[in-house]
């Protein structure tokens, strides 16, 4: 039963706005957003005009200035939500464990223990959890639960929360402890949708699809129906594998990878018909965008969808939030 009141939300490292559209979607009121990257601020205004946005620097952002901004007095928020930056903790990438961008998450717990919010929601990698980078999982877990929370962390696959799109993350949820609340995951709520499914009535090219190359062409008419790229025809076809792991092959009858935010050289998601690589709408459906949803332009509508936490997936949260937690 939804509950009869909005809840309320303060959204950092708020992207394009892909969390907060979730928010929504469940039944919340995003107070205020807050984001430095010019691109992705210019896009959060120009979908989520009823939403402050904070654009700037989250470390010269106040407790106080938050306050004043939402109207709110500590622990009146109902949840506080962040998705701090995530590329030193990325499989994708080199993993640096001092990479300054893991730093950030201290920003976000600085917020949080200013606005003692009644819930907190933080989104990270699945990378976070594997080799080395288990000791930054652990500091972070030690900084959540010593502000006062009781704190439950699970990987989630977007494509089991009507998302057309294999997406691993790692999903915090700390409930304040004076709640009495112990923090829970919803389950699993759709089989995984294919690609065909999601984009059936997208076929045909568009002015600014991103058609391959010749290099990929070649590689195209010999890859077997596989999503990742075969080592050894890239190889002979290329002469080093450097860009394979990032190109990957749809299937109309598959549920499609992950979008990256990184579609330069030869990478980059390949349509089925393998002669271009997947639309700006495509790349909408598949991240469980609406169609009317606005961007700049295609390349950086990729690298913001690429960042985001798919609305679809923060609504499945948040409805169990509201739910269950929120009583």
């Amino acid at each position: 039963m939804v509950k009869n009141f909005p809840f309320k939300v303060v959204s950092t490292f708020a992207g394009c706005g892909g969390s907060s559209l979730g928010y929504k979607l469940a039944g919340g009121k995003v107070l205020l957003a807050v984001e430095w990257d010019d691109n992705a601020a210019e896009t959060y205004r120009l979908n989520h005009s009823g939403t402050d946005v904070y654009h700037g620097d989250i470390a010269e952002l106040s407790i106080d200035e938050v306050l004043r901004r939402t109207g709110l007095t500590p622990g009146e928020l109902d949840i506080f939500d962040g998705s701090p930056p995530c590329q030193g903790f990325s499989t994708s990438g080199k993993r640096e464990m001092h990479d300054s961008r893991n730093q950030l998450f201290r920003e976000y717990v600085r917020l949080l223990r200013g606005l003692q919010p009644k819930v907190f929601v933080m989104e990270n990698v699945s990378g976070m959890v594997k080799g080395k980078m288990k000791l930054l999982f652990a500091e972070i877990m030690r900084e959540l639960k010593g502000s006062g929370y009781k704190v439950s962390a699970r990987l989630m696959n977007a494509k089991y929360f009507n998302v057309p799109q294999s997406r691993d993350r790692m999903i915090f949820i700390g409930v304040r402890e004076d709640l009495g609340i112990s923090p829970s995951h919803p389950k699993p709520q759709s089989r995984p949708i294919t690609f065909r499914q999601a984009c059936y009535d997208l076929r045909g090219n568009n002015p600014d699809d991103r058609m391959l190359g010749d290099m990929l062409l070649q590689v195209a008419r010999l890859q077997p129906d596989n999503w990742n790229t075969d080592d050894a025809i890239y190889r002979k076809i290329k002469g080093n594998l450097a860009s394979a792991m990032s190109t990957q092959w749809i299937g109309w009858d598959r549920v499609c990878g992950t979008l990256t935010k990184s579609e330069i050289s030869t990478s980059g998601l390949v349509h089925p018909d393998r002669e271009r690589y997947v639309s700006l709408a495509e790349a909408k459906r598949i991240s469980s965008f609406p169609d009317d949803f606005q961007f700049i332009d295609r390349k950086s509508g990729i690298v913001r969808m690429g960042n985001c936490v798919p609305p679809n997936l923060m609504k499945a949260i948040a409805t169990h939030i509201r739910d269950h937690i929120l009583i």
